[in-house]
C-alpha cells in the first residue's frame, strides 16, 4: 500500500470528527439565511416542530435547497478525488476537465430538442454525457499513458467545445435560455423535494462507489502489475471509477447545472492533512466538498442581496486564483 501520512490515525480521526462539526455548521446557516434570517432556535423549530411558525420557511424553501447543495458537493468532491487518483492528475477536476460540460450538453440536447423539461428527463441524458466524455477524455489524453498535462489539454478542448455548444443551441431557442438561464450558471435556487428524491438513488450508488474503491486505488497508484500482486484488477478498478464519476458527475448536473472547482479544491486542501491514503482523504473530502459549496451558495445570497448571485458563480470566482497556483506549483 502507499505510504501512510505521518499524522497518527487518532489526530485524523479527530480531524473527521471536527469536519463534521463545520458541515453541521454550515448547514444551520443555509438553512438559516434568506429573506428573513431565522436563528439557530428558529431553525430547530422549523425543522422539528410542525406547529412553529417557520416550520413551512424552512421544509417548503430551505430544506430541500440545503440537502440538494449537501448532496452535490459530495457528488463533485468525491468524484474530483477519485479521478486524481486514478489518473495521477493533481488537476483533474469534473468542470475542468469536461466531463460536467458533457453532461450539460446533452441536457441542453435533451431540452431544446426533445422537450425534456423534469429532472427525470434531464438525468438519463446528463448520465449518457458525463460517460461519453469521461471515456473521451480517458482515451485522448492517452488512455493508461496518459499524462497530467496531455489530460488537461484534452479535457479543457472537450470543455470549451461543449460549453460552446450548450450556448449555440440555448441561443437558438429563446424558451429554453428563461428555462435554463440559472441553471447554466449552476444554481440551487429551483431545488425542491422531488429532485432531491430523485437524484438519491443515483447519489447512493455512486458515493458508496466512488467509497468501495479507495483500498483498490491506493493499490493501483503502485502500478498495475504491484495491484494485481496485492490482488486488485486494475481493469475492474477503472471500470468502477468511471462508473462513480458518470453517476455523480452526471445527476449533480442534471440536478442544478455545471459547477466547478469542488472537485479540485477540497482534495488538495485536505492532502496535506489526511496524506495519500484514499481511505482518509476520502471521508474528509466527501464531508468538505458539501461546506465550500453550502458556503458558497449562503455568500452568494449575502453579497446578492436582496437578490443572490448563483453558486456556480462563487465557485468559480474562489477556485480560479487557486487553480492557477497549482498549475504553476505543478510546473
Amino acid at each position: 500500500m502507499p505510504p501512510r501520512a505521518g499524522r497518527r490515525p487518532s489526530v485524523r480521526l479527530l480531524g473527521l470528527v471536527l469536519a463534521v462539526v463545520m458541515l453541521v455548521a454550515v448547514v444551520m446557516l443555509s438553512i438559516g439565511f434568506g429573506a428573513r434570517f431565522l436563528s439557530p432556535g428558529e431553525v430547530w423549530a422549523g425543522l422539528w416542530n410542525p406547529d412553529s411558525p417557520y416550520y413551512r420557511i424552512v421544509h417548503e424553501m430551505r430544506l430541500p435547497r440545503t440537502l440538494l447543495g449537501l448532496m452535490v458537493g459530495m457528488a463533485l468532491g468525491l468524484a474530483g478525488a477519485i479521478m486524481q487518483a486514478l489518473t495521477r492528475n493533481p488537476l483533474a477536476d469534473p468542470g475542468l476537465l469536461g466531463i460536467n460540460a458533457g453532461a450539460s450538453a446533452a441536457v441542453a440536447t435533451a431540452a431544446v430538442f426533445f422537450g425534456v423539461g423534469t429532472f427525470f428527463g434531464y438525468v438519463w441524458f446528463a448520465l449518457a454525457g458525463a460517460a461519453i466524455v469521461t471515456a473521451m477524455v480517458y482515451a485522448v489524453g492517452g488512455g493508461r499513458s496518459a499524462t497530467p498535462a496531455r489530460l488537461a489539454l484534452a479535457g479543457a478542448a472537450l470543455n470549451a467545445t461543449l460549453l460552446s455548444y450548450v450556448s449555440a443551441v440555448l441561443l437558438s431557442d429563446t424558451q429554453a435560455i428563461d428555462k435554463m438561464k440559472f441553471w447554466t450558471a449552476g444554481s440551487l435556487a429551483s431545488a425542491d423535494f422531488a429532485t432531491v428524491e430523485r437524484l438519491l438513488p443515483f447519489f447512493v450508488v455512486g458515493l458508496l462507489t466512488g467509497l468501495l474503491v479507495a483500498r483498490p486505488l491506493n493499490a493501483l497508484s503502485l502500478g498495475d502489475d504491484a495491484a494485481r500482486a496485492l490482488g486488485a484488477n486494475p481493469s475492474v478498478i477503472r471500470t468502477a471509477v468511471i462508473v462513480a464519476v458518470t453517476l455523480l458527475c452526471g445527476s449533480a448536473t442534471a440536478a442544478c447545472g455545471p459547477i466547478v472547482f469542488i472537485g479540485l479544491l477540497i482534495p488538495h486542501m485536505v492532502r496535506p492533512f489526511t496524506g495519500p491514503d484514499l481511505r482518509w482523504l476520502l471521508p474528509y473530502t466527501a464531508i468538505l466538498a458539501p461546506v465550500l459549496l453550502l458556503g458558497a451558495d449562503v455568500l452568494g445570497r449575502i453579497l446578492g442581496s436582496p437578490g443572490e448571485l448563483q453558486v456556480g458563480t462563487v465557485t468559480a470566482v474562489l477556485g480560479g486564483p487557486l487553480f492557477l497556483y497549482l498549475v504553476r506549483a505543478a510546473k
